[in-house]
């Protein structure tokens, strides 16, 4: 079977020494960078199962690539920083990474939070690829959302696991356990913030009125449900 494969870009050597071996002894394959031009040049020839990015490149700006990789690539985004304010962390998700993870950490914690989000689930045989919903067509290979009038919005890997959680259980309440549950998340304020933001942009992408969106409603205290017609193709 094929290991996953790991990116790891970060200035440090120190640190990807250490990703390296950790990951590579708990089952992964890596490859290991220290500038974003080398990065970006390898994810060209190849797509891997989850990028582990610092914010602090001497190159680049961190938070930049990290929007980038979420729209174009197909791949996992965890952000691992020592910027450890509030604020930085939700500038990260909010730029579509799937996970945030602070300087000094424990290496095992993110071997766990990598094989939490490799194991969120994969699309059942009885959807496809495309959804169509309330004058939207989501195509999930392409991670973008088109309206009726063929004008296109593109998505994060991240949202797109909402999306689809969505589109796959509509007009039934999905809760924040059943959440945690299918995305591979911790329970945790991160998670939920993390939830939080996602579904605030994919509201904001979908044109939804935030005082009363019509698709995606929030029941508090139980969870959320979407209220589309959806069928898959």
């Amino acid at each position: 079977m094929t290991r996953p494969l790991v990116t790891i870009l970060d200035d440090e050597p120190e640190i990807r020494r250490l990703l390296t071996d950790v990951l590579e002894e708990a089952g992964f394959e890596t490859l290991s960078f220290g500038r974003a031009r080398a990065f970006e040049a390898a994810l060209a020839k190849r797509t891997p199962d989850v990028c582990l990015v610092d914010l602090s490149l001497p190159d680049t700006d961190g938070l930049t690539l990290v929007h980038r990789l979420a729209l174009e690539q197909g791949a996992v985004v965890i952000i691992i920083s020592g910027r450890a304010q509030v604020q930085d962390r939700v500038t990260g998700l909010e730029l579509g990474a799937d996970d945030y993870i602070i300087k000094p950490f424990d290496p095992a914690e993110v071997v766990a939070r990598i094989r939490a989000r490799l194991r969120s689930p994969k699309p059942p045989a009885s959807s496809g690829n495309t959804a169509r919903f309330n004058g939207w067509t989501a195509h999930f290979d392409r991670y973008v959302l088109q309206d009726d009038t063929g004008e296109e919005v593109p998505f994060s890997h991240a949202e797109s696991e909402v999306l689809r959680l969505f589109l796959e259980s509509p007009k039934r309440l999905i809760s924040r356990a059943q959440m945690q549950t299918s995305l591979g998340g911790a329970a945790s304020e991160s998670f939920d913030r993390a939830m939080d933001v996602r579904i605030s942009r994919l509201r904001t992408k979908l044109r939804e009125d935030p005082k009363n969106p019509q698709l995606i409603k929030t029941i508090y205290g139980a969870g959320y449900i979407f209220l589309g017609d959806v069928t898959w193709s």
